[in-house]
C-alpha cells in the first residue's frame, strides 16, 4: 500500500507539458513583416515601424509560454530581482485569465521589446486568448511602437517612466491610476517644500 502511495506522489509530481503560443510545430516563431528592432530613446532597443502601419492593424503577436498562476508570481518575482540589477528590461508576463498567464520573456518574443509610453500609437489586445500589439492610429516607417504597460499604482515608485511625452508624470501607471499618482506627487511635493 505505502508504496501505491509513493508511486502516485511520483505519477503527480510529473513535470507539466510545457505550452508556446504562437510558434510553429517547429518551435519557430512567425515573421513579422511590420516591425524591426533598434536602439531607443526610451530604453535600451525597441520596437520599430519597418514600414507604414495603418490603424487598427494586428502588427506583432506577443509570443512566450503559458503558464499558471502560481509559476507567473514565481517567475515575476525572479524576472524582476533580475531587472533591478541588470537594467534589462522588466517583467514579461500578460495576465491573461484568472488560471494562466503568459510568459513572453524569450529571445524569439520580439514583441517583449516594444516600450511604454504616456502616449502610446499602439495598444496591447486579448484577441481569443492571444495578445497582440494593435496600432492605435497610423504609424509612420521608423516611428518606435509603444503601448501603456498599465502598471497597477500599488508599485508605482518601482517603474519609472523614461517616454518623455509632453503628458508623462514619471511613472508607469494605468491611464485609470495618473490622477491618483498626479494627488500624491502632489503631495509629496508640498511636503517637501
Amino acid at each position: 500500500m505505502a508504496q501505491k502511495l509513493k508511486d502516485s506522489k511520483k505519477k503527480s509530481k510529473k513535470a507539466r507539458k510545457r505550452v508556446f503560443v504562437g510558434l510553429d510545430k517547429a518551435g519557430n516563431p512567425p515573421e513579422f513583416p511590420y516591425v524591426k528592432t533598434a536602439s531607443s530613446s526610451i530604453h535600451n532597443r525597441g520596437l520599430f515601424a519597418a514600414k507604414r502601419i495603418p490603424k487598427d492593424a494586428y502588427i506583432i503577436q506577443y509570443l512566450g509560454e503559458l503558464i499558471p498562476k502560481k509559476e507567473s508570481t514565481r517567475r515575476g518575482i525572479a524576472q524582476h530581482d533580475v531587472a533591478q540589477e541588470s537594467d534589462d528590461g522588466s517583467v514579461y508576463i500578460f495576465n491573461l485569465d484568472d488560471r494562466r498567464d503568459l510568459d513572453g520573456n524569450f529571445d524569439w518574443n520580439i514583441a517583449r521589446l516594444a516600450n511604454h509610453s504616456c502616449k502610446p500609437n499602439c495598444e496591447a489586445q486579448d484577441i481569443d486568448g492571444e495578445i497582440w500589439i494593435v496600432a492605435l492610429r497610423n504609424i509612420k516607417k521608423g516611428e518606435e511602437l509603444t503601448f501603456n504597460y498599465g502598471y497597477d499604482l500599488e508599485h508605482w515608485e518601482e517603474h519609472p517612466c523614461l517616454c518623455g511625452e509632453s503628458n508623462c508624470i514619471g511613472y508607469i501607471v494605468s491611464k485609470e491610476d495618473r490622477k491618483k499618482l498626479k494627488k500624491i506627487l502632489k503631495k509629496r511635493s508640498s511636503e517637501s517644500t
